[in-house]
């Protein structure tokens, strides 16, 4: 790591400690400074009373932004699973790791010769991660081949994800949500259905048809890979919508099942697709037939390593990372965040594995100040039940990071409390809309089964800006509206 970043911990250090002689840390509920936040205090532990906390294991901090120094806490230490407020620590990780102008890759390359609208070699489809991929830029990619006169190809279809290693799921995935989006493998040679940049998952969208007969069914992109058994019905208006769409295990078959009335928009599901190398290698596929681009009948479709003399034809390069931060964080992409992850292993240390990306984040977080001893983390989207951290680590986190270069782009990624736009409310823009708390909590969500979180920025009445955490988990029903309610309380208070 830098020399400066060194010398900035022990900056940071020295102030922090020098906050904790003024301020005491327990581990009971107190404000450290009796005499001020007055409001603060009172509305939090209004808010604890709540019998979903009492019920809830939790842990709750509140720091200045200027200085870092702590002026509530409740439990402030104790490690609680964070689920996708993890996120917070990849996204620093990462922005500090490749830079905000970072752009992942990919390319097409061939090691044969054209003759006469014949390509005599193979086409090679190499991918360097991008999750933004999508069935446009493969559309793309087929109209430079034809500008380059390529009508016919006599070699293979070859993808290389060799960028990354073969390990295609993070640990601590649970088989019920393996199926879906959210749960999506890794490939070094990825494509994504929408600007979502939930990559390696299809679009599955089954609708009703006529009455009787099963629901029609469309894939976004159409690919031929995953295999649709349709079991549907569509009945009349009126009766419930029971549409199911899942993957089975193991396989890329999609199972789909229920009821589809008549009337009704029937349903939508983004399923993950087991091996999304050969995924992207079938849109492609399909792309260059669109354009007129035909292979040999002896020509296969495979995964491989492009050879050192292949010679590139088309290079198609991602948005930056600041830009790729918004989608990623505002819609808490846990896809993203594991490329990110694997990308910072291939960089750092030439793997593009978990397990060198996560060393690389465990390094960031050490050179900054915090105390990496304190943080569990198996993945880097934060879908384990097995991470913990604690809010005081997280809001340090989020202290520490005001410093840094990137900042700007990574304070403008969080979801903005009721922001309308899917791309500024991101994962708050359903919740915080009225009152003090609409627009003045920058914030990143986290939920699991009965695991809730919030960890971010709140601007209070008198328009200091707090730094606060809020980690719930083991809640027999949710904690959301009570994390809300502390949220509220922050930005309703005045250090007075």
């Amino acid at each position: 790591m830098k020399i400066w970043r060194k010398l900035l911990t022990s900056v940071i250090a020295i102030s922090l400690i020098s906050g904790s002689v003024l301020l005491p840390v327990s581990e009971e509920s107190t404000v450290e400074a009796s005499t001020n936040y007055a409001n603060l205090k009172s509305g939090i532990t209004n808010a604890m009373l709540d019998s979903r906390m009492k019920k809830a294991t939790s842990s709750v901090t509140v720091r200045k932004a200027s200085s870092g120094e702590i002026v509530y806490q409740h439990y402030a230490d104790r490690a609680v699973t964070p689920a996708s407020t993890l996120k917070l620590l990849t996204g620093a990780s990462a922005l500090e790791t490749l830079g905000d102008n970072y752009r992942f890759s990919t390319s097409v390359l061939s090691d044969g010769a054209v003759k006469s609208g014949t390509l005599s070699g193979n086409i090679y489809l190499r991918g360097q991660g991008d999750p933004t991929l999508l069935k446009k830029n493969l559309d793309s990619f087929a109209d430079s081949l034809v500008k380059k006169g390529i009508k016919r190809v006599t070699g293979n279809l070859v993808g290389d994800d060799t960028w990354f290693d073969m390990d295609r799921l993070s640990h601590g995935i649970l088989a019920e949500d393996e199926p879906y989006y959210y749960a999506a493998q890794i490939s070094g040679l990825t494509i994504s259905p929408n600007d979502d940049y939930d990559a390696g998952s299809v679009m599955v969208q089954a609708t009703p048809s006529k009455n009787g007969k099963v629901a029609k069914v469309i894939l976004t992109p159409e690919t031929s890979v995953v295999q649709v058994v349709n079991s549907s019905k569509t009945v009349p208006k009126g009766y419930k919508n029971t549409l199911k769409i899942t993957r089975e295990l193991g396989t890329n078959k999609i199972i789909i099942t229920g009821n589809s009335p008549i009337g009704t928009s029937g349903k939508k599901e983004w399923i993950s697709v087991s091996n999304p190398t050969a995924y992207t290698l079938d849109v492609f596929k399909k792309s260059l037939a669109a354009k007129g681009i035909t292979f040999s009948k002896s020509s296969k479709v495979v995964r491989g390593k492009t050879p050192i003399n292949a010679r590139v034809l088309v290079t198609r390069n991602s948005m930056t990372l600041k830009e790729l931060m918004v989608p990623f964080m505002k819609l808490s992409n846990n896809t993203i965040a594991e490329t990110l992850a694997k990308e910072m292993g291939r960089v750092e240390y030439g793997e593009g594995s978990w397990n060198a990306g996560l060393k690389v984040i465990g390094e960031y977080g050490s050179s900054i100040g915090l105390d990496m001893k304190k943080w569990k983390f198996e993945d880097a989207s934060g879908l384990s039940d097995a991470n913990k951290v604690s809010s005081s680590e997280l809001s340090k986190l989020l202290y520490l990071v005001r410093s840094e270069p990137w900042y700007v782009s990574y304070v403008r990624s969080l979801p903005v409390s009721g922001g309308y736009d899917r791309l500024v409310g991101g994962t708050l823009r359903n919740r915080l809309k009225t009152g003090t708390a609409k627009g003045n909590i920058i914030a990143k969500t986290g939920s699991l089964n009965d695991i809730k979180s919030l960890t971010g920025y709140a601007t209070t009445r008198d328009g200091e800006l707090l730094i606060f955490s809020v980690l719930t988990e083991n809640a027999r029903s949710s904690t959301i509206p009570v994390i809300d309610r502390i949220s509220t309380a922050i930005t309703n208070s005045t250090n007075k």
